[in-house]
Parts: C-alpha cells; sequence; structure tokens
C-alpha cells in the first residue's frame, strides 16, 4: 500500500482520531505538521477540485485565525486563487487533517469516508 501524507496539527483530536485509524487499519503514513508547513497551492488546488470549487470546506471555520481574520464575511466575495494563497500560507486556516493519498485528497476525519478511501 501506498504511503499517504498526512498534514496534522499535534492538539487537534480530529487529528488523533485520523492517526488512531491510520495506525489501527496499519496504513503507512507520513505525518507533516500543518502549522509549519502547510498543504501546498498545488494540492489545495486539487482538493478544490474534488469539492466542486466550493474552498470554504478546505477553511478550519472553526480555529482561532479564521474568526480573527474575520474570514466568514470576507470569504463570501473571495476568489478562488486568494483563497488558495491564505491556505498555503496559514497552516492552521486548513480545514485538518488534510490528507493526500493515492485516490485524492481527504481534508476532516469522517470515519465512513475514509473508510472507501481506503478499503474501497
Amino acid at each position: 500500500m501506498e504511503q499517504v501524507t498526512i498534514f496534522e496539527y499535534a492538539k487537534c483530536s480530529t487529528c488523533r482520531k485520523a492517526l488512531k485509524y491510520l495506525d489501527a487499519h496499519q496504513i503507512p503514513y507520513k505525518k507533516i505538521p500543518i502549522v509549519d508547513q502547510p498543504p501546498t497551492k498545488k494540492a489545495l488546488k486539487t482538493a478544490l477540485k474534488q469539492f466542486d470549487g466550493e474552498f470554504k470546506k478546505l477553511f478550519n471555520t472553526s480555529g482561532l485565525v479564521y474568526r480573527e481574520m474575520k474570514l466568514s464575511q470576507k470569504i463570501k466575495t473571495m476568489q478562488a486563487d486568494e483563497a488558495i494563497d491564505l491556505l498555503s500560507a496559514n497552516g492552521k486556516l486548513v480545514k485538518r487533517p488534510f490528507v493526500l493519498t493515492a485516490n485524492g485528497i481527504l481534508v476532516g476525519f469522517k470515519e465512513a469516508e475514509w473508510d472507501t478511501t481506503f478499503q474501497g
């Protein structure tokens, strides 16, 4: 099985659940601290295509930085390129975990979605 790359934040309970899932299913992975090294613009654009251009799905909308920047209002008029620039520059804005797999990109942790991706 091909190794997956998981952008995660150690203090994030959802990320810990995702890592526990990968361990339980013996899926090899490489951890990348999302705050220190956010996903690349290329990876974010790929994810954006999977979400049919709905870039709000890539944002950590419950995060402190999202609220501090008042992005809930700005996002309504934001262009996709601007969103990608913001996300690639600040890992705390990215919904996590952000996972690169051979079959596409997973954003967040929904066990049923992960089962489909990894056991498909």
